[in-house]
């Protein structure tokens, strides 16, 4: 279990990933396009990959504000669960009880 501080920031970072992805899910739907390249939303501040995954899939994983999109293999134990898996794409909730509620409190979709 990572101490407050480094939960704080995971929530934060994972947070500011789903904002970058929230504009590339626009910009894909203003286009009528079905799939976009998203950020993925792991931990790592630094990470740099991406995900490619159809504008369905982004916004099953958007319909709940503890689950994130990431690269198969980003996913952090101590506070998060693999939910789903597909061909380049994980999808994990936040189980951590700082995390989940810091993550939903942060996420654009409920302010």
């Amino acid at each position: 279990m990572p101490s407050r501080d480094e939960a704080d920031r995971i929530a934060r970072t994972q947070s500011l990933f789903r904002e970058v992805n929230e504009r590339i899910a626009e910009t894909a739907e203003r286009f009528d396009s079905d799939d976009a390249e998203f950020v993925c939303e792991c931990a790592d501040a630094t990470c740099t990959d991406r995900v490619d995954a159809t504008i369905e899939q982004y916004e099953s994983v958007r319909s709940d504000g503890a689950t994130f999109l990431l690269t198969p293999g980003h996913e952090d134990e101590r506070v998060e669960q693999i939910v789903a898996a597909d061909e380049g794409v994980t999808i994990v909730e936040k189980r951590d009880p700082f995390v989940a509620p810091l993550v939903r409190a942060l996420d654009p979709r409920t302010a």
